[in-house]
């Protein structure tokens, strides 16, 4: 019985086609049509060029390896190094990677006309291009249901910082995404946007910032071969994050240009797909399902904080997002003193670039320069304002950020808070705002030396000398005064050598932590009684 139903089986699947047998193993995409039903189109239509087209042996061969879009599986392991033996400046890969070209005949299907329209060909172009055409509310609700299941859903909580500013605060908690950035969304969309043949092929990235990291994450996740390109003055940390993420991460030149210059190159050699942060429309809409979320998440909300400066994709995307919902919802862009670049943008009616910004450490992704004429469009169409900050006014939303929602983030992350800060939105008070707070990526060496600068700027760690005499007890006085206006010593030095008052005297330079600036006024006053002489240092 078990012999004849297996003759029967498999007399069933000898007559069976070829394109049915595949139909079957491959997963389905409502997204784009089924890359073998092109391929064997192809083969019908065109028997004669047999050889330019691989074997379905091949084909099964390349399914071992090749991504399933929209599946967010168990992490694999990193890209073989076999993949990339040296990346020298004179050897590269030395034909050890094989691949094949091929022509679609038929068109993809396209659920976000507007926005799929930015993906290049793979056989015209190594990069992707900014699309002219605005992006719609259809193309971010689309986004939206395609990486539900590959991005975090992060919280819009009510913020204990709320009473403080005298209105209701909802922080959008988007650091917590796993690469702690918002840029996952757009990233995410727009690696699942790409065709088949290019997912297989890979993907280039030449830069350490949030990006890129993203692009490292997901597409490992995807298992879409991917590099990334750095410069040797990279933060080790950074380096060793891409690799932990799953990318092939490789040191070139000594500049951020030499490492574009190198990646670009491998692109076009090898057919890599290079990817830098455009305002195309795929990946503007990723960026806008965070606006999506939080008018779903906090009802009868009245203003919308985003950080902006250069790359104000986040602020163009959500925007769209908001309006379309809820026109009256106010919309506001935050970006630094120090790097206008959206506002000089905004008033030229062109991206400009501020060549002062360049390679700003702190700042990252904010100083950078205006990529793009497409959300550049979106900003100047949707939002209701710009407003810029003060260094000392990030510093401080950094540290009300950490006491009172243990959020540690970066400058990009703290921006859109400092504008409540520094007070440069009175007309908001009394009303239910939400700040985004998009980025946590921040170097151990710039928290330490943030945290301890606004503590300076908070009047809460100050510094003083006085000149006391050097007998036993006088110390001890100068403790005691201390103690009884609870202020907490963190340093103390004295000087007798190079002390250039009196004889017998030493100079005291003491550190000491306070509650706020009234606690310091008092205790200004105090020393200021007892020792005439005392000098405080000034931030």
């Amino acid at each position: 019985m078990n012999f004849a139903a297996q003759f029967i089986y498999f007399r069933v699947l000898k007559n069976r086609s070829p394109r049915d047998r595949y139909r079957e193993d491959e997963d389905y995409d409502p997204f784009w049509q089924s890359y073998a039903e092109q391929l064997f189109l192809k083969k019908d239509d065109n028997k004669t060029k047999k050889q330019d087209i691989p074997a379905l042996c091949d084909l099964r061969c390349c399914k071992n390896v090749s991504i399933r879009n929209g599946l967010i599986g168990q992490k694999p392991p990193s890209i073989n190094p076999e993949r990339l033996k040296d990346f020298g400046e004179e050897d590269y890969l030395n034909g050890d990677v094989k691949s094949w070209e091929m022509k679609i005949v038929s068109q993809n299907e396209e659920l976000l006309r507007d926005a799929l329209s930015s993906i290049p060909q793979p056989s015209s172009r190594t990069s992707l291009a900014s699309c002219n055409k605005l992006i719609r509310f259809e193309d971010i609700s689309a986004a939206a249901f395609k990486i539900q299941c590959g991005v975090q859903k992060t919280p819009c909580m009510y913020s204990r910082l709320s009473k403080q500013y005298g209105m209701d605060i909802y922080l959008k908690k988007e650091f917590l995404q796993y690469t702690g950035s918002v840029k996952e969304r757009g990233v995410l969309y727009l690696l699942m946007s790409l065709p088949q043949d290019q997912q297989r092929k890979g993907v280039i990235v030449a830069s350490d910032s949030n990006f890129s990291m993203a692009v490292a994450y997901h597409a490992s996740e995807l298992r879409i071969p991917v590099f990334v390109i750095v410069s040797t003055s990279t933060a080790p940390a950074r380096v060793k994050m891409c690799r932990d993420y799953g990318a092939m991460v490789i040191s070139y030149g000594t500049t951020a240009k030499d490492s574009q210059v190198h990646a670009r190159r491998l692109a076009q050699e090898n057919g890599y797909l290079y990817l830098e942060e455009e305002d195309s429309a795929v990946y503007l809409s990723g960026l806008g399902t965070v606006g999506l979320e939080m008018y779903e998440q906090v009802p009868k909300l009245d203003a919308v904080i985003f950080p902006a400066g250069g790359h104000c994709g986040l602020l163009a995307g959500s925007a769209a997002a908001l309006k379309h919902l809820n026109p009256h919802i106010s919309i506001i862009g935050v970006e630094s003193e120090s790097f206008p670049v959206l506002q000089q943008s905004l008033k030229a009616g062109h991206p400009t670039e501020d060549q002062a910004c360049n390679n700003h450490h702190f700042y990252g992704d904010v100083s950078g320069v205006c990529f793009g004429s497409n959300s550049l469009q979106l900003t100047g169409k949707l939002v209701d304002k710009v407003v810029a900050v003060r260094e000392e006014d990030i510093l401080i939303s950094m540290l009300r950020l950490l006491e009172y929602e243990r959020a540690t983030v970066d400058a990009e992350g703290a921006i859109g808070l400092a504008a409540l800060v520094a007070g440069k939105l009175p007309e908001l008070k009394g009303k239910r705002v939400a700040v985004v707070i998009c980025s946590g990526n921040l170097e151990l060496h710039l928290l330490q030396q943030c945290i301890a600068h606004a503590l300076t700027l908070d009047n809460r760690v100050c510094r003083f000398s006085l000149v006391i005499s050097d007998c036993p007890g006088d110390m001890s006085k100068l403790l005691e005064i201390l103690a009884r206006e609870e202020a907490r010593v963190l340093d103390i030095k004295q000087e007798r050598t190079f002390v250039t008052s009196e004889l017998f005297t030493v100079e005291v330079i003491c550190t000491v932590e306070t509650r706020d600036k009234i606690h310091t006024a008092q205790l200004r006053n105090v020393l200021l009684e007892r020792y005439p002489r005392t000098v405080w240092t000034e931030r």
